[in-house]
């Protein structure tokens, strides 16, 4: 009998077959011509504001609009190239891996269907749905959404598509921390310090592998809402801990449960540590975004950029890389972001 997703992980952490530098560079490859490689920004006025040299990340102008792409490509084309090819492909996401998956199923072929909570932002629900995919629907307060997937797998022979917690999507999100190692080069810049946001853990698993290999003194930090800092406590306890189940943030692509078990196996031996920010901080960051950088960012996206701005660690004199993870925001919670003074 086949082993579980669950099982999978379990074995790769117990054997240590975690993901490896390797990994990431044929990700790079499997992603050339199809990922957008997001160019590193300066910004004086950024500069000015925390007395950092500050580079900006922006996977808000990756295909899809979020770093997600990059991951779901990245496994999907490996299914279908390594075979046995499947039917379809499942998957559960809160609006962004929707998106990733959508796409990339769409490119390779493949039909694609995404359990979606039933209040994702409705630029998600429809994004999503115009890429192609089927949207499931459910309660992310009363249901579990991967019994619903593990169920629909079932039913269409078809691939789950997990969001973090699997090496080929942790590699291909490291491919940000390869190309931000690579052009921070071209720049005669030297980061000594990344912010890159943390949800369930895929995207900073794989961003500070990439860091680490060819920056090894750089120090890489978790950036999360202040209610869902999983990733934070979780790495001051040695263990994974979860939030608390009444816990809510306008964060909405940064609500998992706990961390992953790969992705924390990773980033407890990886990570300097985490910061959390306020909604209320996310929201004026957003604003900021908009009028320094003329970028659109969503709530998740902007916890990085949030974390540099209120200063919680002392950045003055550094060179600091801010992962600005998705631009998906809904245009009213977007309009209530730029009513703020900044």
């Amino acid at each position: 009998m086949p082993s579980s997703p669950a099982s999978t992980i379990a074995e790769a952490v117990a054997t240590q077959d975690l993901p490896t530098y390797r990994q990431i560079e044929q990700a790079a490859l499997r992603l050339a011509g199809h990922a957008i490689h997001t160019p590193l920004l300066r910004s004086p006025a950024l500069d000015r504001l925390t007395g950092a040299r500050v580079l900006i990340k922006p996977e808000t102008l990756q295909r899809t609009g979020s770093f997600k792409f990059r991951g779901a490509f990245n496994k999907i084309r490996k299914l279908v190239e390594e075979g046995p090819k499947p039917k379809a492909i499942v998957a559960f996401s809160s609006g962004n891996h929707a998106q990733g998956v959508a796409a990339a199923a769409a490119l390779l072929g493949l039909p694609a269907t995404i359990v979606m909570p039933a209040d994702a932002p409705a630029i998600k629900l429809n994004n999503t749905r115009a890429l192609g995919a089927e949207v499931i629907p459910y309660d992310r307060y009363r249901e579990d959404r991967e019994q619903v997937t593990k169920k629909l797998a079932a039913e269409r022979g078809a691939a789950i598509v997990r969001p973090y917690d699997d090496p080929d999507i942790i590699a291909g999100q490291g491919t940000i921390g390869r190309e931000i190692a690579t052009d921070a080069s071209a720049l005669g810049l030297t980061p000594e310090i990344a912010l890159v946001p943390a949800g369930g853990g895929g995207l900073i698993a794989g961003t500070a592998l990439a860091l680490k290999h060819a920056l090894p003194a750089i120090k890489v930090y978790a950036c999360e809402p202040r209610d869902f800092d999983d990733t934070r406590r979780s790495l001051e306890k040695g263990e994974r801990v979860g939030n608390a189940p009444d816990a809510r943030s306008i964060c909405d692509a940064l609500m998992a449960a706990m961390p992953g078990e790969l992705t924390f196996a990773l980033n407890r031996r990886q990570l300097a540590g985490g910061l959390a920010v306020s909604d209320d901080e996310v929201m004026k960051t957003i604003a900021i975004a908009h009028t320094l950088l003329k970028l659109v960012v969503e709530p998740g996206g902007a916890v990085a950029l949030a974390a540099l701005l209120t200063g919680n660690l002392d950045f003055k004199g550094r060179t600091v890389v801010v992962v600005l993870s998705g631009g998906n925001v809904d245009p009213d919670t977007y309009a209530r972001a730029l009513a703020l003074p900044v």
